[in-house]
């Protein structure tokens, strides 16, 4: 038996969890017309197999017909579900671990106009910012249905096998009626807090008659929305009590904070550049108070932290939930002495961010997470053994060596700067985003124990990789910035590359034309905002920035905001002068002929990357596919057979920026489905 507090089994009434670590629940928008099939069920499997205690599905599952997702969730309210639900269960529960599900209503927190066209319900009229919706305050016939459906969904659920259930309270409708924010109800469910909780303890009730005293049911809620004339942590601590005394739950599940705006969201599940584990020591005192179970997770991405969090008795069961999309094999790492080898979640919420943009919830930098049906989250040997030759040490560089060596190939990796990294050393200069660097380190790392070669300060010319006699060459030179898009003028401006080195100072009075809307142009317009210039950041789009995401955004506008900081929306650069000491610079619309001028000091442009790829065009003569991918085979999972010139001595490939200007998720992909098969 281990003494590791993380590895200790835990009795939670009649299920005894193998041990303290759990995926909490969260929907990463994989079901198929609403249901968990063979993805939603394989992303899940992958993490039991592995040794997590207890995987929670849906964030969250709905259980009526008027709470349509606004994302791709799960619809509990559909008796088709079971089975789906069966499979899944019974799998997770074939390789040890334990399968629990969120449910919910929505209650404002959707649209209208999803799904079936149904008024939106909540206790007032009051419109969540972040949904948009305006709802109807809801009737007492309303909430008479909204029980039974949650009592419904419980009892298909149990049909289903699960080992029990979680209602999602904040944020959603259970919490609306608790908030005097959202309730201006009157009695019986609205005014006192034994009022506003009243509907909560209806639908509890209504769950145990349907299902039984024995079957588990939870709460995931806030003890804290911190938010003025929300909720407080007092009353938090009221509810925690009446929830553990009302003999209706059997564990809590704590968060602290409100997730109606993008701030409340971030700082509730906090990103890369916030403090780790923030809520932590609240979780902990109303575990302390209440003496009652209790679970948490809100940026515990490393294992000391979360050894931390059950050793110090602040919880009975941790989360790590984008930790195990970072790596599903993260128990099974823990076990085996190799924390070492764990692969890090770097908080860049590419996961969450996705799905509220209305894509599947994918891991920056584990392209085969949600992918588990089409690649593999472990590699296997190849059976013959080649040499390959890598350029580029940047993110596509490093997972293809990774890949490779894991396959057991001779590997050579020629990069021209001192250190491996590319894009990704200039992203993590500034503080606030430092822990992309891990992206980097582990796969450094990785490539070490595996004996790849590694060949700094290496220019790499044709002569050069021709030397190593490669059975393989792979091209991963990255891009450079591009900024010649103006009429006139292109020799003023600097890229934003060049402020995020340092090897152009910033200016005191200056325009950022964003042109990529990814991170580069905010960080370049962040840090010249610090250095007390006035800055304008200018956009042909309709929103600024929008490959940087709603959650990422949040600390950048924090940060802005409080400077001197204008943001101007679909106007397009068109020109640049000199005029005296000074820059003027023509400003034009996609919408028609207007045109505005700015003065300025100092212009800015981000325009993405043009591909570096000389060497991959001096090579392709002589390589046996001349540098052709087949596409239907990469797409499906197979491997590259193209050999259009029997002549030449190797197979050449071209990955990540090298190809074309995409972010680092894209170029750690291509490498992934590439290398897994060569």
């Amino acid at each position: 038996m281990s003494n590791d507090p993380l590895l200790q089994p835990y009795r939670l009434k009649h299920l005894t969890l193998r041990n303290r670590i759990m995926i909490t629940s969260h929907e990463p928008a994989y079901p198929e017309d609403g249901m968990p099939k063979e993805r939603y069920r394989a992303y899940h499997v992958e993490r039991a197999k592995a040794g997590v205690a207890l995987t929670m599905t849906a964030g969250s599952a709905s259980v009526a017909r008027d709470s349509p997702p606004v994302f791709n969730n799960i619809l509990a309210w559909k008796d088709e579900v079971v089975g789906w639900m069966k499979q899944m269960v019974d799998e997770c529960h074939d390789h040890g671990a334990a399968v629990m599900i969120q449910l919910t209503h929505l209650g404002r927190r959707t649209r209208w106009d999803k799904a079936d066209w149904l008024p939106v319900v909540a206790p007032s009229h009051e419109r969540e910012a972040s949904h948009r919706a305006f709802p109807k305050r809801i009737e007492d016939w309303d909430i008479a249905r909204i029980i039974e459906d949650f009592a419904d969904a419980a009892e298909r659920m149990k049909a289903a096998g699960v080992d029990g259930i979680e209602l999602e309270a904040y944020g959603h409708l259970l919490e609306q009626f608790w908030s005097p924010l959202t309730n201006d109800l009157d009695a019986p469910y609205g005014g006192s807090l034994d009022n506003r909780l009243r509907f909560t303890m209806e639908v509890l009730r209504a769950i145990r008659a349907r299902c039984g005293s024995e079957f588990i049911v939870g709460l995931r809620y806030t003890g804290d929305q911190v938010v003025a004339g929300g909720m407080t942590a007092a009353e938090g601590m009221e509810i925690s009590h009446k929830l553990k005394n009302s003999g209706l739950v059997d564990f809590l599940n704590v968060v602290r904070g409100h997730i109606d705006t993008d701030a409340g969201l971030t700082d509730l599940i906090p990103i890369q550049g916030m403090r780790n584990a923030p809520h932590l020591d609240f979780a902990g005192e109303i575990r302390a108070a209440t003496g009652f179970p209790t679970f948490h997770a809100a940026k515990i991405p490393d294992v000391a932290t979360a050894r931390h969090a059950i050793a110090s008795g602040k919880l009975d069961m941790v989360g790590m939930t984008r930790a195990h999309m970072a790596d599903p094999h993260l128990v099974r790492k823990i076990v085996e002495g190799r924390e070492d080898d764990i692969r890090p979640c770097v908080g860049a919420n590419y996961c969450l961010d996705r799905i509220y943009q209305g894509g599947m919830a994918l891991c920056l930098h584990n392209p085969a997470t949600g992918r588990e049906l089409e690649q593999p989250q472990t590699i296997t040997p190849a059976a013959t053994k080649r040499r390959i030759t890598i350029v580029g040490a940047g993110p596509a560089g490093l997972e293809a060596a990774r890949v490779a060596a894991e396959r057991g190939h001779a590997v050579t990796v020629f990069e021209a700067a001192d250190q491996p990294g590319g894009q990704i050393r200039l992203t993590a200069l500034q503080e606030r985003r430092r822990e992309m660097i891990s992206i980097v380190r582990w796969r450094f790392e990785q490539c070490e124990k595996r004996g790849v070669t590694f060949h700094f300060n290496s220019f790499a010319d044709a002569e050069t990789v021709l030397a190593t006699k490669p059975d393989e060459v792979i091209v991963a030179t990255g891009g450079l910035p591009h900024t010649q898009v103006l009429t006139a003028g292109n020799d003023l401006v600097c890229s934003a590359w060049d402020i995020l080195s340092g090897d152009v100072k910033p200016g005191q009075d200056v325009l950022v034309f964003d042109d990529a809307g990814d991170h580069a142009g905010l960080q370049a317009a962040d840090l010249i905002a610090a250095a007390g210039a006035r800055v304008e950041i200018v956009t042909p789009d309709r929103a600024f920035a929008p490959e940087v995401m709603a959650m990422n955004l949040v600390p950048y506008m924090r940060s802005l905001q409080r400077r001197d900081t204008t943001f101007t929306v679909t106007w397009r650069l068109r020109s640049v002068t000199r005029e005296g000491n000074r820059l003027r610079a023509v400003l034009g619309s996609d919408y028609g002929d207007m045109t505005r001028e700015r003065l300025v000091d100092q212009v800015v442009i981000n325009h993405g990357t043009r591909p570096l790829d000389d060497l991959y065009f001096e090579l392709k003569p002589q390589s046996r596919n001349l540098g052709e991918v087949d596409y239907d085979a990469l797409s499906e999972g197979r491997s590259q057979e193209v050999a259009t010139n029997p002549a030449g001595s190797f197979r050449l490939f071209r990955i990540g920026d090298a190809v074309a200007a995409r972010n680092t998720h894209a170029a750690i992909y291509d490498a992934l489905r590439l290398v897994k098969d060569l």
